[in-house]
């Protein structure tokens, strides 16, 4: 599947040190990583209401978002940085935690609902309704009853979940080359292929 070229990678999650090992900021922790190994830094930029960076990778310009507006509002960072730079829906990554999967998977998905989470409703909801985005759902498991959910993910991983959602995002970063060039089979392969 060709698709276009990344221009933008979002991480979600909530701000402050007290949710920063939260498994709801699942996304940030991908996003810091991918700026740490691509040499890029984020800063606060306050008219799109979060955290940005600018990194190249595969020789590609791409910018880096981090909304600080706490997660149930994350679509008014994203639709003002899209709107800004002129970014498509289709020219976006969002890295997000999936309770749906289980800790050890971690998945590339082009387009469809928001799943029940927060971030991505409102994701989905400032961009009109267009769901045509990709996406990188990172397992953090499910508590087993839907009442705990909204606990569960304001929880952190024990160790060993921590470790292999690590290893998930290191695999997910070695398979960006691909994916920024819009070459999203040979992405999916690299990282639903387990080593």
């Amino acid at each position: 599947m060709q698709g276009k070229a990344l221009k933008l990678i979002v991480g979600l999650g909530n701000p402050g040190p007290q949710y920063r090992y939260n498994r709801h900021n699942a996304g940030e922790w991908f996003l810091s990583r991918v700026a740490a190994d691509f040499h890029g830094e984020l800063r606060a930029e306050t008219k799109f209401f979060g955290l940005t960076g600018r990194i190249t990778i595969a020789d590609q310009d791409v910018r880096l978002l981090f909304p600080t507006t706490f997660m149930n509002r994350s679509g008014q960072s994203v639709s003002a940085f899209c709107h800004y730079f002129d970014i498509e829906p289709d020219q976006m990554l969002v890295a997000y935690d999936e309770i749906d999967f289980d800790v050890g998977t971690t998945r590339f998905k082009f387009g469809g609902g928001h799943g029940g989470h927060n971030g991505m409703r409102d994701i989905i909801s400032a961009l009109g309704g267009n769901r045509d985005f990709y996406r990188l759902r990172i397992g953090v498991g499910h508590p087993g009853n839907k009442a705990q959910v909204a606990n569960y993910v304001l929880g952190d991983p024990s160790k060993a979940e921590m470790e292999a959602i690590q290893t998930d995002i290191d695999q997910a970063i070695r398979s960006l080359p691909h994916a920024v060039k819009g070459e999203w089979q040979s992405a999916m392969h690299e990282l639903h292929t387990k080593p």
